[in-house]
């Protein structure tokens, strides 16, 4: 996901999408791709909206960075749902929707084996925090279901394509989705 407008970042983000800001001399993109990478993730579908030619510009066709990228433009915002709908012909295997403006570091392979070890239709990664109600909490059970979601007020969102959706991930906002065919 890389088409946010970044509008808490600015002025960095006036004539560059969120995606595109540099951290240590690249991109958050980037490091997003190197990221895949590491875990044997060479195919990735990017969904644009906000500047989406700079980032078709600076990356291409992905070859240049060892990987084959494909692109979706949003006209409007579409939200994580509806991006990921859009290109859901697309995909036909297992796949992995990330941001494409978080900095992370997170086990791939292991959380793409977990998903496969318990053969479920969806698997959602969660990150402790000292405060959640900044972002809203995941209720889960003791066999790590999610039973429950309760919605933080300031992360509350709605998108007109896919109607309101949370905040406790960090992709519900952005509007630049990556979504790649897991190795």
């Amino acid at each position: 996901m890389a088409g946010g407008e970044g509008s808490r970042l600015r002025p960095l983000t006036i004539n560059r999408p969120k995606p595109m800001v540099s951290i240590v001399n690249k991109p958050c993109l980037g490091h997003i791709f190197d990221l895949l990478q590491r875990h044997g993730v060479s195919d990735a579908f990017v969904t644009l909206q906000y500047l989406a030619s700079q980032i078709q510009d600076s990356f291409g066709d992905g070859g240049a960075i060892g990987m084959r990228l494909k692109y979706s433009v949003e006209e409007s915002p579409l939200g994580t749902g509806g991006s990921v709908r859009q290109i859901g012909d697309a995909l036909d295997d297992t796949f992995i929707v990330i941001s494409g403006d978080a900095l992370t570091d997170i086990d791939l392979t292991k959380v793409i084996a977990f998903h496969r070890e318990r053969k479920a239709a969806v698997t959602l990664t969660l990150y402790h925090v000292a405060n959640p109600l900044e972002y809203g909490v995941v209720i889960t059970g003791e066999d790590g279901r999610i039973s429950k979601f309760l919605v933080s007020r300031s992360t509350a969102t709605s998108h007109p394509a896919t109607g309101p959706t949370s905040g406790p991930f960090p992709s519900t906002r952005a509007r630049t989705r990556i979504c790649c065919r897991a190795a």
